[in-house]
């Protein structure tokens, strides 16, 4: 199986730090002929600006250097913000258990006693990429995990608790650059008819075939669709004043009435009521709560409903 951190040329990147120059070509050579690429620096001062620009995953350098030493390295690539990891190999002279406890504390993975046999480094470099193969599939499952964990699973849109979370975000961004945020609430209409006249499939169809409809019809990366709960789901436009979520509440409108859902052969047709609220002024007063948006937004939906349904209701916050 190809490394998570393998290149297209097959190359995988290897950063030798060493001040010795025959040490250092020696290496090298054997590094690139098993295949891998490879940076040299000559002390660690040269390795963490080459490190600043291209992140490598194994870093292997020498103990006793001029400027700044492999323990002086190790210190400040593990204090580091970066959140990919990087696997350290310590050469060294020293053979005390001390003074190699004092590498591993350091930050060090894994050392090895100078002269380097070839066949040794062979195989703690096979050790190092297995480990770093598997904090990368970790992570990768960690955000797979992430992902499903703010998604609605029968809808695939985001579900209440990424709103709760990330609504109070884009009003603080709304305020800090003074620019427009609308909310726009919709309830499908009647749908516990269909589900009474049909049944909870054909409801879960209905709903799914609206939220991807919703969805579809979004600003890709920049407004994005949340269940709210049961056939309730909120919208959020950033950059969009009150004139401008109107018209998308009557475009998203227009598009739920045009929609079929198929179920058992019979084709359910719904529409749905949009309550729609915007901020666009910025006084120097108390920043408005996303519970409170959320509540006017619900409000005007309400009053859509009670007008007769497949409608839009908007204010101003």
């Amino acid at each position: 199986m190809a490394s998570a951190f393998q290149e297209t040329n097959g190359a995988f990147p290897v950063l030798i730090v060493e001040d010795d120059r025959f040490m250092r070509t020696i290496l090298a050579a054997n590094l690139q002929e098993a295949g891998y690429r490879v940076v040299s620096a000559v002390n660690g001062s040269e390795a963490l600006e080459i490190i600043s620009r291209d992140h490598f995953p194994i870093v292997i350098t020498d103990w006793v250097m001029p400027e700044m030493d492999g323990l002086e390295l190790c210190r400040a690539i593990r204090s580091g913000t970066t959140d990919r990891y990087t696997y350290i190999i310590l050469l060294t002279a020293h053979n005390d258990r001390e003074d190699l406890i004092i590498g591993l504390e350091a930050g060090a993975d894994e050392y090895l006693i100078k002269p380097v046999n070839q066949a040794e480094l062979t195989v703690r470099l096979k050790t190092a990429r297995r480990i770093l193969d598997l904090e990368s599939s970790l992570k990768k499952s960690l955000a797979e995990i992430k992902a499903i964990s703010v998604r609605d699973p029968l809808t695939e849109a985001y579900n209440r608790r990424y709103l709760n979370e990330l609504l109070p975000q884009e009003i603080k961004r709304a305020y800090r650059y003074k620019r427009p945020l609308s909310v726009i609430m919709f309830d499908i209409d009647h749908f516990k008819e269909v589900n009474d006249r049909y049944d909870h499939h054909a409801g879960d169809l209905v709903l799914q075939g609206c939220a991807g409809c919703i969805m579809g019809s979004l600003r890709k990366g920049i407004d994005w669709l949340a269940r709210y709960g049961g056939e309730e789901f909120v919208i959020v436009l950033p950059e969009t004043d009150l004139t401008g979520a109107g018209v998308v509440a009557e475009r998203l409108r227009l598009k739920i009435a045009e929609l079929i859902t198929s179920s058992h052969g019979q084709e359910i047709r719904i529409t749905a009521s949009f309550g729609v609220v915007s901020i666009s002024q910025f006084p120097q007063q108390e920043m408005i709560q996303a519970l409170t948006m959320v509540e006017h937004a619900d409000h005007c939906m309400y009053e859509a409903k009670c007008e007769g349904r497949n409608r839009i209701k908007a204010m101003q916050l």
